[in-house]
């Protein structure tokens, strides 16, 4: 098969979270053991940070990544989704793999996938650890998909078990209060293997404690423990919690004879784009008129992402607005501007809400606007509308910002 049929097949013949929600997600972990035993347990080969968290778990993984390259480690880094091409989940030092190790993996392990019914999570996982392990990366940073105790990724034994936040989101799945979800996440929690938590809630705060106690854990807590003075190459408000996760993880690393310089630390923070190629985190794709995507996509992200919107100085505000079809409207609606013009669109995934729906849900908030037939045509003709004194912004969903960027 060539690269691109090799992905036309996991796309379409095996369950994905993105494209069917709900009925993709396993409640168990057997088929990553089995998978992990079959390609003769590659996680073993190297060490690993482990993250969760409902939102900052991949802006955090980056970070953590381009300071550990900073300081001359060969790092592998395993995030979700991917914007543009499906190589971005599985990087080396900030470059995704190989086309050929894509069909090569799945062409090798073909019968295994169909005799065992893998997801298409489940053998991405194994594809991404088994490519650290024949690169022979130092360490390898792992986002969780989605949840913690019951992710694919959660058969590793990390050096440090980092939690970022709790929020409301894929309650379907996780839960529908934040002790619940809280719970779910703190199932990367290893024995005797440090925590860092991110952001202190209190209604939560009570899962982590227990857990790291259960565990005999160390528990560290970024948001306490780390000086407010670090700058980052990612400037959405919302980093600055993802920097002081970062770098309390790293600080734990340190502990446990990695070799960083506060210099090195400075740097990586700083060079974050360049050097593992993150995208579409508060991400200026035009100056005139100023246009800039974000991911966010639930009520927490979108929280600061939308307070940082309307600090901006402009005439006009123009949104380009797609969600998914299981994303609670009333959570998120409220929280957007009702002065602004608005282009309502559906992101092209069988999971994206039509633009129709969209539309007359957001004008029960004073939200009003067109529909357009696609993310691109919607984004086109904000542009033809807004002057260079306006501000263009593109979000609602990870796969709007992905037809975009």
């Amino acid at each position: 098969m060539t690269y691109q049929e090799t992905l036309t097949w996991m796309f379409s013949q095996l369950p994905m979270y993105q494209n069917q929600g709900k009925t993709a997600f396993k409640k168990d972990l057997s088929n990553s053991i089995n998978l992990s035993r079959h390609l003769g347990f590659p996680e073993k080969e190297f060490k690993t940070v482990h993250v969760a968290g409902t939102n900052g778990k991949g802006s955090t993984s980056h970070m953590i990544a381009s300071v550990l390259q900073q300081a001359g480690y060969k790092v592998g880094l395993y995030t979700s989704p991917h914007l543009k091409d499906f190589r971005e989940r599985i990087k080396i030092n900030g470059l995704p793999i190989s086309e050929n190790e894509v069909v090569d993996f799945i062409e090798g392990n073909t019968s295994f996938f169909d005799e065992n019914k893998l997801s298409f999570f489940e053998m991405t996982v194994g594809l991404a650890f088994q490519s650290f392990a024949r690169h022979k990366v130092d360490v390898a940073i792992i986002e969780v998909g989605l949840g913690g105790r019951l992710d694919s990724t959660n058969i590793i034994s990390p050096l440090v078990s980092v939690i970022t936040n709790i929020g409301f989101d894929h309650t379907q799945m996780l839960g529908d209060t934040l002790p619940k979800i809280a719970f779910e996440k703190a199932g990367i929690v290893k024995k005797e293997t440090p925590v860092v938590v991110g952001e202190y809630q209190e209604e939560i705060h009570s899962v982590f404690y227990k857990k790291a106690i259960e565990n005999r854990s160390s528990l560290f807590l970024a948001e306490q423990n780390i000086e407010d003075d670090f700058d980052s190459d990612l400037k959405g408000y919302y980093q600055s919690k993802n920097i002081k996760t970062a770098v309390q993880t790293i600080k734990v690393l340190q502990e446990l004879s990695f070799s960083i310089s506060e210099s090195q630390i400075r740097n990586g923070l700083l060079n974050v784009v360049k050097n593992t190629g993150l995208l579409g985190r508060w991400q200026v794709i035009n100056e005139k008129p100023l246009t800039i995507c974000d991911t966010a996509h639930n009520k927490e992200g979108l929280n600061y992402v939308l307070e940082q919107l309307l600090d901006l100085e402009y005439d006009n505000l123009h949104i380009v607005l797609g969600v998914v079809n299981d994303k609670d409207l009333g959570g998120i609606l409220p929280l957007f501007p009702q002065k602004a013009i608005y282009y309502f669109c559906k992101p092209n995934i069988p999971r994206g809400l039509d633009a129709e729906i969209l539309k007359d849900k957001s004008e029960k908030f004073d939200l009003n606007g067109t529909v357009y037939l696609s993310v691109n045509k919607a984004l086109e003709e904000a542009q033809k509308n807004a002057t260079d004194k306006d501000v263009i912004y593109i979000g609602g969903s990870t796969f709007v910002v992905a037809e975009i960027v």
